[in-house]
């Protein structure tokens, strides 16, 4: 069955199957919760983007998606998994692994914990702003992955998908995980640093397409951070990967013992590489501001 569409948005929204009692869940004789929902027929996913034109499209889906949710009050909205995207919190966790994690991959990793170090307080900023209360509290996806979104065949988003993660959070968090996931030229593991950089061809596409769909509801101080949420996000995913490291590798699902660290190293060079063009990032933001 094909489901309804978001009011004026040009895009599908998922709908739940009702129970016989009218629940959108059910929960079964051992606790286990379970849910349907209408299938959306004649979509494609991508794991990896294969061109700027389904960035942009994925860029416009992520945007429609925030904007659509811009009337629903954040502090209404549960809390699905605490901390997920809170810096300070993933910082904790990391000095602590500093501290006390094992010593022969602290010792191994010393350079890694000194670029991490280095960097801190410049991806403290927006949560310092949020704080203030200059930037606002929205509802936002938190997981936005490029095959999060169902595509046409003629490589039109239709639906954001993997609704799990919505809860209360920052625009920062979408674009920058978005940029962090749709831009990567390598893979999130990649043993080989050469083939990782951000392709700034393609943060172009999604900065294009997000902000024509949100930016009117966005403030100016949003836009202006945009570009440094994308080096936030990796950071935060490099913290995450290497704190699993020092801890033992507790977390993450690993396929070797040196997997976590190959992830450390694989997100630090997406990040040294944002860096170096984020000047252009920035540009690019104003223009479609």
């Amino acid at each position: 069955m094909e489901n309804s569409r978001g009011e004026g948005a040009g895009m599908l929204v998922l709908e739940p199957v009702k129970t016989l009692t009218g629940e959108n869940y059910f929960v079964d004789a051992e606790g286990s919760v379970w849910r349907c929902l209408l299938y959306i027929p004649d979509t494609v996913s991508y794991d990896r983007a294969p061109d700027a034109a389904v960035v942009y499209e994925g860029g416009k889906a992520f945007g429609t998606f925030i904007r659509l949710l811009s009337d629903l009050p954040a502090e209404n909205v549960k809390i699905t998994i605490p901390e997920f995207h809170n810096l300070d919190f993933r910082l904790e966790q990391f000095h602590q692994a500093i501290r006390d994690g094992l010593k022969d991959r602290r010792e191994e990793t010393s350079s890694e914990i000194k670029m991490i170090l280095e960097r801190e307080e410049q991806m403290k900023l927006i949560r310092k702003l949020a704080q203030r209360g200059l930037i606002p509290l929205r509802v936002v996806h938190h997981d936005t992955k490029i095959n999060n979104v169902l595509f046409s065949a003629r490589k039109k988003a239709l639906c954001v998908i993997d609704l799990d993660t919505v809860m209360p959070g920052f625009v920062h968090d979408d674009f920058g995980d978005a940029i962090r996931t749709f831009t990567n030229t390598g893979e999130e593991d990649d043993p080989d640093l050469s083939h990782i950089s951000m392709d700034l061809s393609f943060f172009e596409a999604f900065a294009e397409g997000f902000l024509g769909a949100a930016g009117d509801m966005l403030t100016p101080l949003e836009k202006e951070y945009l570009p440094l949420s994308a080096l936030i996000m990796t950071y935060m995913q490099t913290i995450r990967f290497l704190t699993d490291y020092l801890n033992g590798d507790t977390y993450y699902k690993i396929h070797h013992p040196k997997h976590n660290l190959q992830r450390t190293k694989a997100q630090m060079q997406l990040l040294l590489s944002m860096e170096q063009q984020l000047p252009a990032m920035q540009e690019i933001v104003k223009r479609f501001s």
